[in-house]
């Protein structure tokens, strides 16, 4: 049975140095611009907040275990991560409606418009950066990326985060 190495050298070498330049490339024009979108609500949100606005979004108020747990990192991350969104009152801690020890985590209505607004900001940017292309194109580049970013999950042994709907 040939072993991981021997995989990779029966690959093309050439595409697997493109391949990984071209996501260093991308790591890098991700963090200078954020993905921000475009006009006031551009780089306004940093991607933790976004991402659990987005989960609190997709999948409804939760505890800050399982919040964790959908999102493949530590409890104490979310805690730290969360923080400054309760404080800014874009997430509202309750108390857990079969066990008042517990505390859920919701997305508030300021959350709610916040998210939305930065949702609407970064569709303007794909929209603008990916113009020229067909839908097929659009749909076949989000295919492969969700396809990579669940295989690279899975290389960490990390759950990868659900997809929005389209």
């Amino acid at each position: 049975m040939p072993t991981q190495s021997d995989m990779t050298t029966q690959l093309d070498t050439g595409v697997l140095d493109a391949l990984q330049h071209q996501v260093a490339v991308f790591a890098r024009r991700a963090e200078q611009t954020r993905l921000g979108g475009v006009g006031q609500a551009r780089n306004s949100m940093d991607r933790a907040a976004y991402l659990l606005l987005n989960r609190l979004d997709q999948e409804g108020p939760m505890g800050v275990k399982a919040l964790a747990g959908s999102m493949g990192i530590d409890s104490s991350t979310v805690t730290r991560q969360v923080a400054p969104l309760v404080d800014s009152g874009m997430v509202k801690r309750t108390s857990h409606p079969e066990d008042g020890r517990a505390v859920v985590l919701q997305l508030s209505p300021r959350g709610k418009a916040r998210l939305e607004e930065v949702r609407s900001s970064r569709r303007d940017l794909m929209s603008r950066v990916t113009g020229d292309w067909t839908a097929e194109e659009r749909d076949l580049f989000c295919d492969l990326l969700t396809r990579f970013n669940v295989a690279l999950s899975a290389a960490h042994g990390t759950v990868p985060q659900a997809t929005p709907a389209t």
